[in-house]
Parts: structure tokens; sequence; C-alpha cells
């Protein structure tokens, strides 16, 4: 039984995106390759690893159990790499990074940047999801640190450490009456149309579970990729929009918009770092995590 690294992290990938054509993306294979690799191992095995869906595909008992030695060869790998990597030239780190709307979207990008710039031996994977689903991956030993809401109790599986604070405000048309108020209860919006991001959003789908708890569901005429095309659309008159005050703050320097704060408690949410086990983590995602906290000091 001969698996390389590609194969190993190729199975991790396809059963984390439930999808051969993603996992291949992920992988930085082509699908046809991706297809033959797994056609290969489970040829070498006898058994499949996968089970085709109508709507993607999920680890057999087999596909499972080769997930998990996969998942623990390649955090092995990546510890090995941490330790040497202050010996060695030319050897690379790899950091999986799992992040909520608001830390992808508005305050990662110029952290990471400073970082990967400082560290050119380093890479990075970034990928959004909702905070619950963070908590879980970054517990299972999916990712090596998470960007999480407070709303999610991630103190109980991990270890947290202080990022930023995330106010959401309502953000309106210039002349929209609701944009004339200060303070309004997200409630009170709800019976006008809004702009929101594209499906699989966190945030997205936050909002939409508080509209949903209020009995009356978002009416949304589009969905856009990124805070300033959203706040852009608004502009243009085509409905509300719920955005971090930061990025509704940089918008309306060129934007015909209002920032209006909301009432409700949940608009006010503090981001936090979290971490499986500190002691655990390899030399390189020590290094980011560092980073982080310093941002956020």
């Amino acid at each position: 039984m001969r698996f390389d690294l590609t194969d190993l992290r190729l199975v991790l990938n396809v059963a984390e995106a439930a999808s051969i054509t993603h996992g291949a993306a992920r992988s930085g294979l082509s699908l046809a390759s991706a297809s033959e690799r797994i056609r290969d191992m489970e040829e070498t095995l006898g058994t499949a690893l996968f089970e085709r869906q109508r709507r993607g595909v999920s680890p057999t008992a087999a596909g499972n159990a080769l997930v998990h030695h996969a998942r623990a060869v390649t955090q092995q790998i990546e510890l090995m790499r941490g330790e040497l990597n202050q010996y060695a030239k030319g050897l690379r780190g790899r950091i999986r990074v799992l992040s909520n709307t608001a830390a992808t979207l508005e305050f990662l990008p110029r952290a990471l940047a400073a970082f990967l710039a400082a560290h050119p031996d380093i890479d990075l994977d970034l990928d959004e999801r909702p905070s619950a689903e963070i908590v879980r991956a970054v517990a299972g030993g999916q990712a090596d640190i998470g960007i999480v809401a407070d709303a999610v109790d991630a103190a109980a599986e991990l270890q947290t450490f202080p990022f930023v604070e995330d106010r959401l405000v309502l953000v309106t048309p210039h002349q929209h009456p609701l944009g004339k108020r200060r303070k309004v209860a997200f409630r009170e919006a709800l019976g006008h149309d809004f702009v929101g991001l594209v499906a699989g959003s966190a945030l997205q789908e936050h909002v939409g579970g508080h509209a949903a708890r209020a009995g009356r569901p978002l009416k949304l005429r589009v969905r856009l990729t990124g805070f300033d095309a959203v706040c852009r659309a608004v502009g243009s008159g085509i409905g509300l929009a719920i955005v971090p005050a930061t990025a509704a703050k940089r918008c309306r320097r060129s934007m015909a918009i209002r920032l209006v704060a909301l009432s409700d408690p949940w608009a006010l949410r503090h981001l936090r770092i979290c971490v499986r086990d500190l002691r655990a983590l390899p030399a390189h995602a020590q290094r980011l995590l560092d980073h982080l906290r310093a941002q956020a000091s």
C-alpha cells in the first residue's frame, strides 16, 4: 500500500468539501487527476472510499478510517516542518485558518498580508465558515487556527484569545426614512428590501437566522460578494444591508449611504482566536497566532 501526501491531502479535502470537484480544487488538482487518484486508492484497498450521492460524496467506513489517519499524518508533518524550519532553507510550512465572514473580509486581510510578507516560507489556506462549524473543525484537528464570534461557546472545547470587536450596523440609502434614525431594531427594517452576501456566507446565515426568529424572513433582492459591493448596491437604492461598522464607515466616504446603529444585543460581537491546544501547534502556526494576538493588542 503506497499512498503519497498528495493522496492523503486529497482524501481530507474531498471529505471536508463533500465533493470530489471541490476537493480537487482545494488540492490544486484537476478533476480528472483527482478522480484517478481516488480510483487507484480504492483499487489498491479493494474497497470504496467514498459513496457517490446525488449532491456530492460522503466517506464510507473505510474512507472515514483513512481520513482519520491522513489527518494524523498531515498534522505530524506540519509539526515536523515547523520544528525544522529554523534550521532548513527552502522548507515550507502551511497553516489552515478558518474564519467567519467579518474577519475574513474586513479584519484579516491586512494582518495576514503583513505576516506572509514577513514569512515567505509559510503558505496559508483561509476558508470562511460559520462560527459553530469553525469550533467543530478546530476541535477535530481540521484547522490550526479559527476566528469565531463570541456568540458561540468556543471556550468549552478550545483555547481562545481576544481578537477584535465587530459591531454590525444597518446601512441605508442616503434618502431612506430609516437612515434618519440614530438607532433602530432589526425587526423594524424587515419590511424593506435587502441586499445580502452570496449564499453560504457565514454572516448572511447569521443575519438570516435572526430574521427568521423575528418571524419575518429577509426579502433579498440581490446577493453580492464583499461588503463594498453590498454597500454600493445600497447606495444605488436597491435595498438595506447589515454589515460590520468598519466596512460601512469606509464605504460611506465614497458612497451615498447612511449608518444606523442596531439596538439588538446580537449586533455587538467580540471575535476571538481559537486553537485546540497551544502547546501542540506547529511552530509556523504558533508564529501566526502570536502575530494575530499582537495585532489585537
